[in-house]
Parts: C-alpha cells; structure tokens; sequence
C-alpha cells in the first residue's frame, strides 16, 4: 500500500567463500514509527551451499542488537553469540545442527539452484543460530510480471516452515526469473502482523 523502506542484496566471492550482505533502510511513514536499519551478511560454500557463518545488525525500533552465528560442521554445532547493544547483555548458545544446513538468506540461493518444474516440493534445513527448521518450498507457478525493474518471466515459489522455532510464523513467496540466472524480482512475506511486499527497483552487474 505504501513505500516501507529500501533493501539492498549483494552477492560476490571471496576467498573461496559465496558472500551474501543484505541491508534494510525504513523509510516514510514506517521510518517515523519504527525505525529500521538492519545488516545481514551470510558466508557460505559455493558448491554445497551450506552456511558457515551469519553476521546480524539490527536496530528495530527500540531493539538494538548484533549476532554472529558459526556452523561448526566437525562438532555438528552451530555457535550464537548476541549481544544487546542497549543494556549490554550477553547471550551465547550452541544447537545441534545437520551435516550442511543453510540459513534464511542463502536458503533462496540455495532454492534458486534446484530444478523448478511446476509441482515440485524440495524441503531443506535451515538454521538461524537456535534450533534448525526444515522449509518446504512448492514451485507454484510460472508467470509474466511487471516491476519498477521490467517485465520478467518468472517461476513462483513459495516457501514454510514445517518444522522447528520457524513453524507457524509466516510465508514466503519469490519469483525468480526464468532462466539460467535465477534473480528474485519480487517477494512477498506473509507475517503474523501483516505482509511486505519487495519489487526490484534496479539490477547491478
């Protein structure tokens, strides 16, 4: 209905590691009631694509926080440590984990990998530093789209969680183009609150 805020993926190699930063900016409306300035960046191997390390900055209205999350494969653990930059409260935790599991934002990477013919279900764990979750994604549909960005055909997917601490917490769903390059153009989040809606407003090569 409105303009909430701007958000601004990369993605690049580096040192033989598929390196993801996302950041969020509010903006308008939003920005006066609940202010948000977020930085997600993901490492993960380029082949497998399992995560191996997660770094969070979240300023959310009056929720200030930074977390770093690491994937020990040998010991089967992913390590939290989080810290609340206004009252300077320390958290560290350590959860079971799988041989390879990807984290929310390298999950659709991950997704955007797999064959996409319309029907097909994929599910696949995902860990965001507490006790993993399996997603379900279903190719719903191919379809033309319009955004700021162009005119796209697209491959639908929508994704949940069916397990774990993510259960029962919203929806996903992205459009991918469809080709060989896989770009989300457009996703929609259905939360417990509400729904975002992100439109690709320009692509950088």
């Amino acid at each position: 209905m409105f303009n909430a805020g701007t958000a601004v993926v990369k993605m690049q190699l580096e040192n033989g590691r598929q390196h993801i930063t996302s950041t969020g900016e509010s903006a308008g409306v939003v920005n006066a009631l609940y202010k948000v300035h977020d930085r997600f960046e993901a490492s993960s191997d380029p082949k497998t694509f399992c995560s191996l390390e997660v770094l969070k900055h979240t300023e959310e209205g009056s929720r200030k926080r930074e977390i770093s999350i690491h994937m020990d494969y040998a010991r089967n653990k992913s390590i939290l440590d989080e810290k609340n930059l206004k009252t300077g409260e320390q958290k560290h935790e350590e959860n079971e984990i799988p041989g390879c599991v990807t984290d929310l934002v390298t999950g659709f990477h991950y997704l955007a990998s797999l064959p996409l013919e319309n029907g097909t279900v994929h599910d696949f764990p995902i860990s965001d530093g507490g006790k993993d979750a399996v997603v379900r994604a279903r190719v719903a549909a191919r379809e033309k789209i319009k955004v700021p960005a162009g005119t796209f055909d697209t491959i639908r997917v929508e994704a949940e969680a069916v397990t774990g601490n993510l259960q029962g917490r919203g929806s996903v769903a992205v459009w991918l183009t469809d080709d060989a390059n896989r770009t989300p153009v457009q996703m929609r989040s259905k939360l417990t609150w509400g729904t975002l809606m992100f439109r690709m407003q320009r692509l950088e090569k």
